[in-house]
């Protein structure tokens, strides 16, 4: 969040899984949300595809089929509790077959999950996802009619998929329950910034105040408008810590990489009442992806 210039919102994400492209994502670029980095194309080291499953032609009995048509038989339960809803940010891996046993896509084969909005994907494979809770593994039987209904140059017919739900983040058009005021558990500075942390950190050095970092973010006001998020444009910021409002600076200088907190910052260490910014105390959900230069 630049103190010289507010940025606009950008919604431009791409719809993207693999294969699992909707016709109005083929002219965008693959992008992902929440830090994970865009499907690439496989290297060379790349894992090959999975085989198919035995009960490919036909679900078996015990399989689960909703109104919609979509059919899903449950292969590894989960741990978690809560299921992402539709604006929810899910992190999973997949493996898509063709009627015929051929695999088209495979989250697997690149050796990483792909992180993408609920809404944002086929049908069948959104409505499965959101039946799921963290660490689930599904098979789903997936009608044309939730998959690509005939499009050419993509897999036609029923589609299969492995799919294991990873985890998700709640969408960033909810603000947080805390967004009005920090909560009596937040850690309040001398400056008037404060903050709670959401997700402990894997680094172990702090940035500087003149450090260089990338970072996802989210931005409300104290009435839960969402005015700024990297995480909706699928794409980390990165800047200098000099560069940002002081409650940035300060805030994000007592992080480690990988941690995400929650920042309360009053007006005179956001912007104040400057013209055609956000006034008032600011919220932000910050995660620290990555120093780039301390």
């Amino acid at each position: 969040m630049r103190s010289s210039s507010f940025a606009t919102l950008a919604c431009t994400l791409a719809l993207l899984v693999g294969w699992t492209l909707t016709p109005a994502a083929r002219t965008q670029p693959p992008t992902a949300p929440a830090g994970s980095p865009a499907p690439a194309a496989p290297a060379a080291s790349a894992l090959a595809m999975p085989p198919a499953p035995p009960d490919l032609a036909e679900p078996p009995p015990d399989a689960e089929k909703t109104a919609s048509g979509l059919v899903m038989k449950v292969l590894q339960p989960g741990t978690g509790q809560q299921k992402p809803g539709p604006g929810d940010i899910a992190t999973f891996h997949y493996t898509g077959w063709t009627a015929d046993g051929k695999a088209f896509d495979s989250s697997l084969r690149r050796r990483r999950p792909s992180t993408l909005f609920v809404d944002r994907l086929m049908p069948g494979l959104g409505e499965a996802l959101q039946a799921m809770v963290a660490g689930e593994q599904r098979r789903l039987w997936v009608p044309e009619a939730l998959a690509f209904k005939g499009e050419a140059g993509k897999p036609a017919g029923r589609l299969v998929f492995d799919v294991e739900l990873v985890g998700f983040e709640p969408s960033p058009r909810v603000p947080p329950l805390d967004v009005m005021a920090p909560p009596a558990e937040a850690t309040k500075l001398p400056s008037g910034l404060a903050f709670r942390v959401l997700r402990p950190g894997t680094g172990t050095v702090n940035p500087k105040r003149n450090s260089r970092v990338t970072v996802h973010y989210t931005g409300w006001t104290t009435d839960g408008q969402m005015f700024d998020s990297s995480v909706l444009r699928g794409q980390p910021a990165t800047f200098g810590l000099d560069e940002v409002i002081k409650g940035w600076t300060e805030g994000v200088a007592l992080m480690v990489e990988g941690e995400k907190r929650r920042l309360w910052i009053p007006a005179r260490l956001a912007y104040g009442n400057e013209d055609g910014k956000p006034r008032g105390m600011l919220v932000f959900d910050v995660e620290l992806v990555k120093i780039e230069k301390l």
